[in-house]
Protein backbone atom coordinates (compact mmCIF):
# COMPACT_ATOMS: atom_id res chain seq x y z
CA UNK A 1 0.00 0.00 0.00
CA UNK A 2 1.59 3.16 -0.73
CA UNK A 3 2.90 6.15 2.02
CA UNK A 4 0.19 8.22 0.56
CA UNK A 5 -3.16 6.09 1.57
CA UNK A 6 -1.92 5.24 5.56
CA UNK A 7 -4.38 7.84 6.55
CA UNK A 8 -7.50 7.55 4.58
CA UNK A 9 -10.72 7.11 5.87
CA UNK A 10 -11.49 3.21 4.88
CA UNK A 11 -8.84 1.68 7.14
CA UNK A 12 -7.47 -2.01 6.63
CA UNK A 13 -4.94 -4.47 9.70
CA UNK A 14 -2.19 -3.83 7.36
CA UNK A 15 -2.52 -0.43 6.48
CA UNK A 16 -3.13 0.34 10.46
CA UNK A 17 0.76 -1.92 11.13
CA UNK A 18 2.89 -0.07 8.55
CA UNK A 19 1.23 3.80 9.56
CA UNK A 20 2.07 1.95 13.28
CA UNK A 21 5.48 1.14 12.68
CA UNK A 22 5.93 4.56 11.19
CA UNK A 23 4.96 6.57 14.36
CA UNK A 24 6.89 4.14 16.28
CA UNK A 25 9.84 4.91 14.54
CA UNK A 26 9.34 8.92 15.01
CA UNK A 27 8.62 8.02 18.68
CA UNK A 28 11.82 5.97 19.19
CA UNK A 29 13.53 9.36 17.00
CA UNK A 30 11.81 12.13 19.43
CA UNK A 31 11.91 9.86 22.79
CA UNK A 32 16.17 9.49 22.42
CA UNK A 33 16.87 13.06 20.68
CA UNK A 34 14.74 14.57 23.96
CA UNK A 35 17.23 12.64 26.36
CA UNK A 36 20.21 13.70 24.33
CA UNK A 37 19.16 17.20 23.99
CA UNK A 38 17.21 17.66 27.35
CA UNK A 39 18.08 14.43 29.43
CA UNK A 40 14.87 13.73 29.71
CA UNK A 41 12.34 11.26 27.57
CA UNK A 42 8.83 12.29 26.70
CA UNK A 43 6.54 9.05 26.07
CA UNK A 44 7.74 7.33 29.22
CA UNK A 45 4.30 7.90 31.19
CA UNK A 46 4.94 5.19 33.96
CA UNK A 47 8.38 7.38 34.54
CA UNK A 48 7.34 10.42 34.31
CA UNK A 49 4.08 9.54 36.93
CA UNK A 50 6.92 7.78 39.02
CA UNK A 51 8.92 11.14 38.69
CA UNK A 52 5.75 13.25 39.62
CA UNK A 53 5.30 10.80 42.64
CA UNK A 54 9.22 10.93 43.62
CA UNK A 55 8.78 15.39 43.02
CA UNK A 56 6.22 15.39 45.44
CA UNK A 57 7.07 13.11 48.13
CA UNK A 58 10.33 14.41 48.31
CA UNK A 59 9.83 18.11 47.98
CA UNK A 60 11.75 18.68 44.98
CA UNK A 61 10.03 21.65 42.67
CA UNK A 62 12.08 21.18 39.92
CA UNK A 63 11.49 16.73 39.34
CA UNK A 64 8.01 17.59 40.12
CA UNK A 65 7.11 20.76 37.73
CA UNK A 66 9.33 18.65 34.67
CA UNK A 67 7.15 15.72 35.08
CA UNK A 68 3.99 17.65 35.44
CA UNK A 69 4.75 19.85 32.48
CA UNK A 70 5.63 16.54 30.46
CA UNK A 71 2.35 14.59 31.93
CA UNK A 72 -0.20 17.36 30.98
CA UNK A 73 1.06 17.80 27.99
CA UNK A 74 0.77 14.30 26.48
CA UNK A 75 -2.56 14.07 27.93
CA UNK A 76 -2.99 17.58 25.98
CA UNK A 77 -2.12 16.16 22.97
CA UNK A 78 -4.15 13.18 22.93
CA UNK A 79 -7.05 15.02 23.63
CA UNK A 80 -6.63 16.95 21.49
CA UNK A 81 -6.36 14.31 19.09
CA UNK A 82 -9.74 12.95 19.78
CA UNK A 83 -11.54 16.42 19.37
CA UNK A 84 -10.04 16.40 16.12
CA UNK A 85 -10.66 13.02 14.77
CA UNK A 86 -14.44 13.00 16.36
CA UNK A 87 -14.59 16.68 14.90
CA UNK A 88 -13.91 15.19 11.25
CA UNK A 89 -15.96 12.07 11.87
CA UNK A 90 -19.21 14.12 12.45
CA UNK A 91 -18.63 16.14 9.77
CA UNK A 92 -17.77 12.97 7.51
CA UNK A 93 -14.47 14.12 6.04
CA UNK A 94 -11.66 12.31 4.67
CA UNK A 95 -8.76 13.67 6.82
CA UNK A 96 -10.27 12.65 10.35
CA UNK A 97 -6.93 10.75 10.71
CA UNK A 98 -4.83 12.96 8.67
CA UNK A 99 -5.24 15.75 10.45
CA UNK A 100 -3.82 14.89 14.07
CA UNK A 101 -0.90 13.57 12.33
CA UNK A 102 -0.56 16.46 10.50
CA UNK A 103 -0.18 18.84 13.27
CA UNK A 104 2.43 16.64 14.76
CA UNK A 105 4.21 17.15 11.79
CA UNK A 106 3.94 20.98 11.98
CA UNK A 107 4.79 20.43 15.49
CA UNK A 108 8.03 18.39 14.46
CA UNK A 109 9.52 20.70 12.30
CA UNK A 110 8.75 23.69 14.07
CA UNK A 111 10.92 22.35 16.96
CA UNK A 112 13.64 21.29 13.86
CA UNK A 113 13.64 25.19 12.63
CA UNK A 114 13.35 27.31 15.84
CA UNK A 115 15.33 25.62 18.07
CA UNK A 116 19.01 25.97 17.93
CA UNK A 117 21.87 24.15 20.17
CA UNK A 118 21.06 22.26 23.65
CA UNK A 119 18.12 23.77 26.03
CA UNK A 120 16.59 23.20 28.51
CA UNK A 121 13.36 24.83 28.61
CA UNK A 122 9.84 23.33 29.97
CA UNK A 123 8.14 24.73 26.28
CA UNK A 124 10.35 22.34 24.43
CA UNK A 125 9.87 19.39 27.46
CA UNK A 126 5.75 20.37 26.75
CA UNK A 127 5.53 20.75 23.18
CA UNK A 128 7.57 16.76 22.28
CA UNK A 129 5.19 15.54 24.95
CA UNK A 130 2.59 16.76 23.44
CA UNK A 131 3.54 14.99 19.73
CA UNK A 132 3.58 12.15 21.19
CA UNK A 133 0.74 12.20 22.99
CA UNK A 134 -1.40 13.04 20.14
CA UNK A 135 0.64 10.61 17.90
CA UNK A 136 -0.26 7.46 20.39
CA UNK A 137 -3.82 8.64 20.40
CA UNK A 138 -4.01 8.68 16.47
CA UNK A 139 -3.08 5.23 16.25
CA UNK A 140 -5.00 4.19 19.20
CA UNK A 141 -7.98 5.90 17.72
CA UNK A 142 -7.19 4.23 14.24
CA UNK A 143 -6.77 0.90 15.43
CA UNK A 144 -9.45 0.55 18.30
CA UNK A 145 -7.21 0.46 20.94
CA UNK A 146 -5.25 -2.95 20.04
CA UNK A 147 -1.69 -1.20 19.09
CA UNK A 148 0.27 1.46 20.39
CA UNK A 149 3.56 3.74 19.34
CA UNK A 150 4.91 4.47 22.60
CA UNK A 151 3.64 2.05 24.47
CA UNK A 152 6.65 -0.23 24.74
CA UNK A 153 6.54 -1.99 28.16
CA UNK A 154 2.98 -3.30 27.05
CA UNK A 155 4.50 -4.45 23.72
CA UNK A 156 7.00 -6.16 25.29
CA UNK A 157 5.21 -7.70 27.77
CA UNK A 158 2.81 -9.38 24.84
CA UNK A 159 5.96 -10.38 23.27
CA UNK A 160 7.05 -12.19 26.23
CA UNK A 161 3.36 -13.81 26.09
CA UNK A 162 3.41 -14.89 22.86
CA UNK A 163 6.68 -16.43 23.04
CA UNK A 164 5.55 -18.77 26.54
CA UNK A 165 2.48 -19.61 24.28
CA UNK A 166 5.45 -21.20 21.37
CA UNK A 167 7.62 -22.90 24.53
CA UNK A 168 4.31 -23.93 26.35
CA UNK A 169 4.36 -28.11 25.79
CA UNK A 170 1.27 -29.64 26.54
CA UNK A 171 1.86 -33.32 28.15
CA UNK A 172 -2.07 -34.22 27.76
CA UNK A 173 -3.11 -34.72 23.78
CA UNK A 174 -7.06 -34.90 25.44
CA UNK A 175 -6.29 -30.98 25.89
CA UNK A 176 -6.46 -27.90 23.40
CA UNK A 177 -2.97 -27.06 22.13
CA UNK A 178 -1.75 -23.78 22.79
CA UNK A 179 -1.51 -21.74 19.73
CA UNK A 180 1.03 -18.59 19.12
CA UNK A 181 -1.22 -15.40 17.30
CA UNK A 182 1.97 -15.45 15.06
CA UNK A 183 0.08 -11.78 13.45
CA UNK A 184 0.35 -10.26 16.56
CA UNK A 185 3.74 -11.16 17.56
CA UNK A 186 4.91 -9.77 14.19
CA UNK A 187 3.29 -6.78 14.46
CA UNK A 188 4.79 -6.41 18.32
CA UNK A 189 8.10 -7.37 17.39
CA UNK A 190 7.71 -4.90 14.07
CA UNK A 191 7.02 -2.12 16.27
CA UNK A 192 9.33 -2.73 19.11
CA UNK A 193 12.05 -2.93 16.35
CA UNK A 194 11.08 0.56 14.77
CA UNK A 195 10.84 2.36 18.07
CA UNK A 196 14.61 1.08 18.58
CA UNK A 197 15.38 1.79 15.07
CA UNK A 198 14.21 5.52 15.53
CA UNK A 199 16.19 5.98 19.03
CA UNK A 200 19.74 4.41 17.37
CA UNK A 201 18.88 6.69 14.14
CA UNK A 202 18.51 10.11 16.89
CA UNK A 203 21.18 8.20 18.83
CA UNK A 204 23.21 8.92 15.18
CA UNK A 205 21.83 12.36 13.85
CA UNK A 206 21.25 13.82 17.10
CA UNK A 207 25.01 14.91 18.36
CA UNK A 208 25.51 16.50 14.64
CA UNK A 209 22.26 18.11 13.62
CA UNK A 210 20.24 18.72 16.82
CA UNK A 211 16.75 19.21 16.73
CA UNK A 212 16.96 19.86 13.19
CA UNK A 213 17.13 15.92 12.50
CA UNK A 214 12.83 16.61 13.46
CA UNK A 215 12.52 18.06 10.28
CA UNK A 216 12.80 14.94 7.82
CA UNK A 217 10.61 13.20 10.16
CA UNK A 218 8.29 15.87 9.97
CA UNK A 219 8.19 15.52 6.18
CA UNK A 220 7.97 11.98 6.47
CA UNK A 221 4.40 12.11 8.82
CA UNK A 222 3.64 15.08 6.55
CA UNK A 223 3.53 13.07 3.28
CA UNK A 224 0.36 10.96 3.82
CA UNK A 225 -2.03 13.52 5.45
CA UNK A 226 -1.50 15.78 2.42
CA UNK A 227 -4.40 13.31 -0.24
CA UNK A 228 -7.41 13.35 2.46
CA UNK A 229 -6.29 16.91 3.82
CA UNK A 230 -6.74 18.28 -0.28
CA UNK A 231 -9.64 16.40 -0.45
CA UNK A 232 -11.43 18.00 1.91
CA UNK A 233 -10.65 20.97 1.18
CA UNK A 234 -11.62 20.37 -2.74
CA UNK A 235 -15.02 19.30 -1.52
CA UNK A 236 -15.34 22.56 0.79
CA UNK A 237 -15.09 24.83 -2.44
CA UNK A 238 -17.36 22.56 -4.48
Amino acid sequence: MPLLHLTSRIRSRIANVRLAAMLAFAAGLVDVSGFLGLKQFTSHMTGITAELAAGLGTDQPGLLERSAVIFMSFLAGAAVCALLVNFSRRRERESLFALPLFLEAVLLAAVGVLVHGMTHGFLLLGVLAFAMGLQNAIITKISDAEIRTTHVTGMVTDIGIELGRALYMSRNPAHEPIHVHRDRLGTLVLLVGAFFAGGLVAALVFPRFGFAAFIPLALLLAAPTLPPIVADLRGMRS
